[in-house]
């Protein structure tokens, strides 16, 4: 691959897979307002910047680094051996740290709010031998689609598994960059709403919900798993994703036992979101819909 355009030298981009690595920066040390901003501009356009070579985050400074993007939406699982309220640990270990978190399908954070968080800023404290986080990016997956597939999707709208949850459209407007992108938990969506706020409004069935959570999944692993990125943790490795532009999704290594891979302790603060899915288009006349 070859090397992004910057339009500063504050620290070197690597690109990988999906989004960029980034190296000559320490988080840990204050930093200056100007590459604050670099950074925050980097994430959007490359939409995963890797902090490599970090060494050990503190809670609080997580937290501190989280606040650059937003005010940071508290975790629903107080885990005792958080470092921070704000910090959500994760864990194959119980005592460590939740456990069997993001197992139940790709997903964006925060689906079930009105606003869905903006970004998810991640730090993995103890390194285990095997228990990667997989990416994928949201626009391509919907550039991609056949024509006729794309058009079923621009109908549907996602049911959160919470009974006060919102109704999103599947497909919306990426708030900052406006690129086509997805509102969508395989795991906590109660169904679908085709056509919603139309007289044509219909709410999809047990079976209708399942098929289309298969298809949605299908897009995620087509092609041998081709447009996947496998972000296999290693030792000081800091991440700051934005949540609207990729699905993710934790891989079944992650729960393996302490006993077989060692402790995989990863810390995750997600930055609330200010805008509820919209589509800032016609999708209609995009496609050529009577």
């Amino acid at each position: 691959m070859s090397a992004p355009t910057s339009s500063h030298n504050y620290y070197k981009l690597t690109p990988v897979k999906l989004g960029c690595e980034v190296r000559g920066i320490d988080l840990k040390q204050q930093v200056p307002q100007e590459v604050i901003s670099a950074i925050k501009d980097d994430v959007i356009k490359h939409r995963i910047l890797i902090f490599k070579d970090q060494g050990v985050v503190s809670g609080e400074r997580h937290v501190e680094i989280s606040r650059w993007f937003g005010e940071p939406e508290s975790t629903f699982y107080k885990h005792p051996r958080s470092p921070h309220p704000d910090v959500f640990r994760v864990s194959n270990d119980r005592s460590e740290g939740c456990t069997n978190v993001g197992r139940t399908g790709w997903h964006i954070d925060g689906s079930f709010q009105d606003a869905p968080f903006a970004y998810s800023v991640y730090h993995m404290v103890s390194v285990p031998s095997s228990g990667p986080t997989v990416f994928c990016p949201l626009t391509d997956i919907i550039e991609e689609l056949p024509r006729e597939q794309q058009m079923r999707w621009e109908r549907l709208y996602m049911l959160s598994d919470r009974r006060s949850g919102p109704i999103h459209p599947l497909i919306y407007s990426h708030p900052l960059t406006k690129k086509k992108v997805l509102c969508f938990h395989l795991g906590m969506t109660t169904a679908y709403v085709w056509d919603y706020g139309t007289p044509q409004q219909k709410v999809t069935g047990d079976e209708e919900t399942y098929a289309i959570h298969q298809e949605i999944h299908d897009e995620f692993v087509k092609d041998n798993k081709a447009r996947q990125y496998r972000h296999e943790w290693s030792v000081g490795d800091f991440i700051i994703s934005d949540n609207l532009a990729v699905g993710h999704e934790a891989a079944k290594e992650t729960q393996l036992p302490r006993s077989q891979v060692g402790l995989r302790v990863l810390h995750r603060v997600t930055v609330d979101g200010h805008s509820s899915p919209v589509k800032m288009y016609d999708y209609k006349q995009e496609l050529g819909v009577q």
